[in-house]
């Protein structure tokens, strides 16, 4: 019987950490470049009692991960704003360090750097700061992110991949930071930048809420199921306490 409440707690909190994903989710439905948050949950078999053939299974605490849907890709026009094609991100310099991004929105700095909405610099392939004249010509990005003015290569947006599996943590909603240090992106045709469009944020609203009825019966179905575990649990020791 205690071994039921076990499970039911290890469920429930299971279930928790789901709607903390869920919220964050619905939370950056218009965050450009957000992807969602999904959660992986493993069984885990512990033996119980004497029998040591006896197993319960129990929930893992369970592994995030990126969902690898694409966001809808939006033309703005705007010759500074990017989008990513394919499995590979764009890196800005951040207070934090390196961090990874399918934010495409920059601007130019009054000297000519090209910077993030939030200020953070934008980081070529080899992991330095872009540099552009801001008097000068008009800027066009090629697919594989060289950015040429005035008739010359300049600089080139970096792309770079890196396996979120391993684990990440957020930075400033839609930005990452990986445990694998991200590589550099060379020569991948399935890979590259769209000047004038960017990334919506691949949340799907209505799987979000669909997935939160569920959520939220489970959990109440648990909590039924131990509040009368614990009603049995009583009954039984006074049976027994009023046996003696």
């Amino acid at each position: 019987m205690q071994s039921g409440m076990y499970v039911s707690l290890s469920s429930q909190r299971a279930l928790d950490r789901r709607l903390t994903t869920i919220a964050d989710n619905m939370a950056n439905m218009n965050t450009v470049g957000f992807r969602a948050t999904e959660v992986k949950f493993d069984e885990v078999l512990s033996k119980t009692g004497n029998d040591i053939n006896a197993k319960v299974a129990f929930v893992s605490q369970g592994n995030d991960y990126l969902s690898q849907r694409t966001g809808e890709m939006s033309r703005t026009g705007n010759d500074l704003d990017f989008a990513v094609k394919g499995d590979a991100w764009m890196s800005l310099e951040t207070p934090a360090g390196k961090i990874l991004t399918r934010d495409g929105r920059f601007t130019l700095t009054d000297t000519g750097e090209l910077v993030s909405v939030r200020g953070y610099k934008v980081l070529d392939a080899g992991g330095g700061p872009i540099q552009l004249n801001r008097n000068g010509g008009e800027i066009h990005v090629g697919s594989d992110g060289t950015i040429v003015q005035d008739g010359r290569q300049v600089s080139q947006i970096g792309l770079f991949q890196a396996d979120v599996t391993k684990g990440f943590l957020r930075y400033d909603n839609s930005g990452i930071v990986t445990t694998q240090t991200p590589q550099p992106v060379v020569d991948n045709p399935s890979v590259g930048i769209m000047q004038g469009y960017i990334e919506q944020s691949n949340v799907n609203g209505i799987q979000e809420m669909t997935e939160l009825v569920k959520v939220n019966r489970a959990f109440e179905s648990i909590s039924s199921v131990m509040g009368q575990t614990e009603n049995s649990l009583a009954e039984t020791i006074k049976a027994l306490g009023g046996s003696k």
